[in-house]
């Protein structure tokens, strides 16, 4: 019995050394990125993403806790609008802040997350001019700790966050194509 004891426990040490030596070699940084290209000037998108009170028509996030509660604070849109969020646990809870708004180019806004897990990062959209087309880029970065880094040793962070991506975006362009 003893050594089965012994074997299970040198198993399970073993397990954990190979994951942390896993997540050991994980970058400390991560960054998710989705474009589109959408058939409409920057000036019809840019306002749905500068205004968080527009987040609502095309935001994936919007609608994974319809009981979600938010509130709205600083400057109407562009730098210095405010959203929090309070949710289930599929949105957790957190905190946006436009910090720079280039109409009708870029904006760039701070992302704290509170929970299921604290991080805070940086998403970035960006609308650059193509013919009668705009691409369009979401691209979200941040530092990676050591416990970011346990978690992206079973989870795809790029996967996982690029479907909503995928799917903002994919809204914003049925939007703003009408």
């Amino acid at each position: 019995m003893f050594e089965i004891v012994v074997i299970i426990a040198t198993v399970v040490v073993v397990a954990v050394a190979i994951i942390l030596v896993l997540a050991a070699t994980k970058p400390d940084t991560f960054s998710v990125q989705r474009a589109t290209t959408v058939k409409a000037p920057p000036e019809r998108i840019f306002p749905l993403i500068n205004d968080f009170h527009q987040w609502g028509t095309w935001s994936p996030y919007e609608n994974k806790d319809p009981a979600m509660k938010r509130s709205y604070s600083g400057a109407a849109s562009g730098k210095g609008a405010v959203y929090a969020w309070e949710g289930n646990k599929n949105v957790g809870s957190g905190r946006m802040e436009i910090l720079d708004s280039s109409a009708p180019s870029k904006i760039v806004i701070k992302l704290d997350f509170f929970t299921p897990f604290e991080g805070h990062n940086t998403a970035e959209f960006t609308m650059l001019p193509q013919g009668d087309a705009t691409n369009v880029t979401w691209l979200m970065y941040g530092p990676s700790p050591f416990m970011g880094k346990i978690m992206h040793v079973f989870i795809n962070m790029d996967r996982m966050v690029g479907k909503d991506f995928e799917i903002g975006l994919a809204n914003l362009k049925r939007l703003t194509e009408k």
